[in-house]
């Protein structure tokens, strides 16, 4: 018979958070008599619960106060050991944030995303491990990139208001004021693998989920064409597939 058992389950969703179905599990065990050794791992899948994983595997939790999706304060958290962060885009932008009736698939923003880079930056990071599945916005990065330091504008000099549907409207990216991070690594963490537009794009699998009729979808895809078109045009680079 076994004597030593390693429970390493991800979120139950909707139910459990990774870290209680990892406890409850053990608990299972005992309660039915195993005597032997019983190591509980909670693992992610770079959404929801991925900085509770990092913390059971060592790292340590930082809390800080961020703009939430649609604007308002929410405490958030990231992981931090030695030199290197895990930041999960759900702890300021998460769907999870937003009761079923408060969804705002066109204007949420990933403002507090950028905001958890800073610190985690101002803390020492060198390696960035941004989980960004569990997310309210379709944005595609904007308001992190203007938490950064970035300026986004309509044809008039405007700023542009947070969200996705914004997006089309947005005639220049000026990346003059973003902060240096040539000294930082950024690693991905997803379960996915979508491109940014078309019908297995963001807006088109992942808007509904979000609260997105298919109205918000077209406009969602309409901002993400004109963000992948402004971006890859002032960064040089192809980047939308």
């Amino acid at each position: 018979m076994a004597d030593r058992v390693l429970v390493a389950p991800d979120k139950f969703k909707g139910s459990l958070a990774a870290t209680e179905v990892t406890a409850r599990v053990a608990a299972g065990l005992a309660r039915a008599g195993f005597r032997g050794e019983v190591v509980q791992l909670p693992v992610a899948d770079g959404g929801d619960g991925t900085v509770d994983a990092a913390v059971s595997a060592g790292y340590r939790r930082v809390e800080l106060e961020v703009r939430g999706p649609t604007g308002r304060p929410v405490t958030a958290a990231f992981a931090l050991l030695d030199e290197t962060a895990v930041i999960e885009a759900a702890q300021a932008s998460g769907l999870s944030l937003l009761a079923p009736g408060q969804l705002a698939p066109l204007r949420a923003s990933t403002w507090g995303v950028g905001e958890l880079i800073l610190a985690a930056i101002r803390m020492g990071a060198k390696r960035i491990v941004l989980a960004v599945g569990g997310v309210a916005t379709t944005d595609g990065g904007a308001g992190l990139l203007e938490a950064l330091g970035a300026r986004l504008a309509d044809a008039s000099g405007n700023p542009l208001p947070p969200g996705g549907a914004a997006l089309a409207r947005l005639a220049t990216l000026d990346l003059s004021g973003l902060r240096d991070l040539s000294g930082v690594e950024f690693q991905l963490a997803s379960d996915v693998n979508n491109p940014l537009l078309g019908p297995a794009g963001a807006a088109a699998v992942y808007g509904p989920q979000k609260g997105a009729a298919p109205g918000d979808v077209k406009l969602l895809e309409a901002g993400l064409t004109t963000w992948a078109d402004v971006a890859e045009a002032a960064c040089g680079a192809a980047a939308r597939d």
